[in-house]
């Protein structure tokens, strides 16, 4: 096994400047580690900074100290200290994000929004479209939405909209922040096997799921965390 993420010593606060300056400890001292194969859950109640952690993982959320190695390539790059243009090709190529909203430019097809990150990575334009077709089939888009932009869907459509394109470039490292949130039964079965097709592929997946049926299924090890 191959280790792709290591968190070392991380601390977050937040700051309110709106608020007169006060500071919300989100977490000091987080450690993790998640190697090739695994899907490791965060785990903990409320305010804990679990979406906090992913965020950070991500790049999207400075950390106030720590480490972040994430390997890529043949190299590791600490998340929290590499440069803006480091981060962005990390993403391109090796870190894929699944969060609670999606975020889709305004009238491109939910079709052309899945295979956007397969596109980022050279692959041929049929190609893309033939496996965010195949990603869209699975989560029961129906195929007369695929040239439809997805902000005229309902939030469980955009959501799986969301999970494919998160699927489609089989990043080597997936981040899953609560995917399953709005989905029913059906479509929530579809999303544990599409992240156990992932483990199986080698692929080191960090997630936060609520519920305990997903999380059983999917969880190589519950990381526990306590704010």
């Amino acid at each position: 096994m191959t280790v792709m993420i290591e968190v070392e010593s991380l601390s977050k606060t937040y700051v309110l400047h709106t608020q007169g300056g006060v500071e919300i400890p989100v977490f000091a001292g987080a450690a993790l580690t998640v190697g090739t194969g695994e899907c490791v859950t965060l785990h903990g109640p409320s305010g804990t900074g679990k979406s906090t952690l992913l965020r950070c993982l991500y790049g999207n959320c400075k950390p106030d100290s720590g480490a972040i190695r994430v390997r890529h390539g043949d190299t590791a790059v600490d998340i929290a200290a590499a440069a803006p243009r480091v981060v962005i090709e990390v993403r391109r190529r090796t870190l894929g994000y699944v969060s609670q909203f999606l975020r889709a430019i305004p009238r491109v097809p939910a079709l052309d929004v899945v295979a956007e990150p397969l596109r980022a990575l050279g692959v041929d334009a049929e190609a893309a479209r033939v496996r965010a077709g195949e990603l869209l089939s699975r989560l029961r888009i129906p195929e007369r939405l695929w040239h439809l932009a997805p902000a005229t869907f309902s939030g469980g459509e955009q959501q799986r909209v969301n999970i494919a394109r998160g699927f489609a470039a089989k990043h080597p490292i997936l981040l899953l922040d609560e995917p399953t949130a709005s989905l029913d039964a059906r479509n929530r079965a579809v999303v544990i096997d599409l992240i156990g097709e992932a483990k199986a592929e080698g692929t080191a997946l960090v997630g936060v799921f609520h519920d305990d049926e997903v999380r059983e299924a999917v969880s190589t090890r519950i990381h526990t965390m306590q704010g």
